[in-house]
């Protein structure tokens, strides 16, 4: 049996943290919140999830410096989810390392699109460990 992909929702809206785990939950996603950009780092490092939801307007620790950290010891796939819609600032999230920027409020399934798009591009942990003997090239 294929365990329950991961998300982490990092974002200081207990109400909307809320909402996306009981609306991932149904799509069959182990959601949990982190309502701090400390908080949210922390478990990206100790739970490992498979998909990272982040805002990007939190106090203390902004979104973006919270991308940036991740990235410095993680390649988990990042969904920016943010009321702010400027060009500017999605280009300033993907330059900090989010694979992806939904505006607020996003329709559940194409959040759920969207998260399964970057599942499936990115590797599961066991097959990106395992080394793959490649049989030489005959001449």
């Amino acid at each position: 049996m294929m365990s329950k992909r991961k998300v982490l929702a990092i974002d200081d809206d207990i109400a909307l943290t809320e909402l996306l785990a009981l609306l991932l939950g149904t799509h069959g996603f182990e959601v949990r919140a982190a309502t701090s950009g400390e908080e949210g780092l922390r478990l990206v490092r100790e739970w490992q999830p498979d998909v990272v939801l982040l805002d990007l307007m939190m106090p203390g620790m902004d979104g973006w410096e919270v991308c940036t950290r991740i990235r410095a010891f993680s390649q988990v796939p990042i969904i920016v989810l943010s009321a702010l819609d400027s060009p500017g600032f999605v280009a300033r999230a993907l330059d900090s390392g989010a694979d992806d920027y939904l505006t607020k409020p996003v329709p559940s399934n194409l959040l759920v699109a969207h998260i399964n798009k970057l599942l499936r591009r990115a590797a599961p942990p066991q097959e990106t460990r395992a080394s793959v003997a490649v049989p030489p090239l005959s001449s």
